[in-house]
């Protein structure tokens, strides 16, 4: 079975969820592809979106996957959203975040495939952050987004990844009761070339009454590196 096509751009256009099955490295990988947001420009841009640990019941329906998938549509962007191997529709089984890393570069080579004219980005919440970067160095992604980073993890590794080399943000709520902040200010301190981080007060690891707020971190966070409109009008 062959991957499918891109779904058309006068059905992303009229702010469809359009369902996709792609092939990976352990069978199906179910996913979901949504249009820019009607009211902003479109740009030539599509995000492909990683979501938390699938052992603690993580999802590409996730709250902050799908306020993150928002605030790209918002910003002109095609996002890409789908679940990790054995969650949902998806074939496989977990796999210590390995086979996991693999299921991230296969959505990500479907997305080139199919629109080799687009600027690509990542961004993952949590485990699927942790992914996003895993294989940031050997997908070189356009941008990338981390929202509650598992630093200071020894299973991550974290230290054993090269920093990425491109527009970067990270976004991390004080009052995270899962992620340790002060590991993950402390892992960005670290850092060579730091990435831009944002930190929103009084916010656990699931973001509840703030996901408003992550929205405009990551709305803004981005802003300065959006490629320009399809129709050159940034109104």
């Amino acid at each position: 079975m062959s991957n499918p096509v891109f779904p058309a751009q006068a059905l992303l256009d009229e702010g469809k969820t359009v369902p996709v099955t792609l092939q990976g490295p352990a069978g199906d990988i179910e996913a979901a592809v949504e249009g820019h947001d009607p009211d902003c420009p479109r740009r030539n841009l599509v995000a492909v979106i990683c979501h938390p640990l699938p052992t603690e019941g993580g999802t590409m329906h996730n709250k902050v996957v799908t306020m993150t998938a928002r605030a790209l549509q918002q910003c002109g962007a095609t996002t890409v959203r789908f679940n990790f191997r054995g969650v949902g529709a998806s074939a496989g089984s977990w796999d210590e975040g390995n086979g996991e890393a693999d299921d991230v570069r296969a959505v990500v080579a479907w997305v080139r495939e199919q629109r080799p004219d687009a600027e690509l980005w990542l961004a993952g919440f949590s485990f699927g952050s942790g992914m996003a970067y895993k294989v940031s160095a050997d997908v070189k992604p356009g941008g990338l987004i981390m929202i509650a980073p598992p630093a200071g993890r020894s299973s991550y590794g974290f230290e054993d990844i090269a920093p990425f080399d491109g527009p970067w943000l990270v976004i991390q709520g004080e009052a995270d009761e899962v992620v340790d902040p002060q590991k993950v200010y402390a892992w960005v301190d670290s850092l060579p070339r730091r990435p831009e981080l944002v930190r929103i007060p009084d916010s656990s690891h699931f973001f509840h009454r703030k996901l408003i707020d992550l929205r405009g971190a990551v709305k803004n966070g981005v802003r300065p590196w959006l490629p320009p409109p399809v129709d050159g009008n940034d109104a």
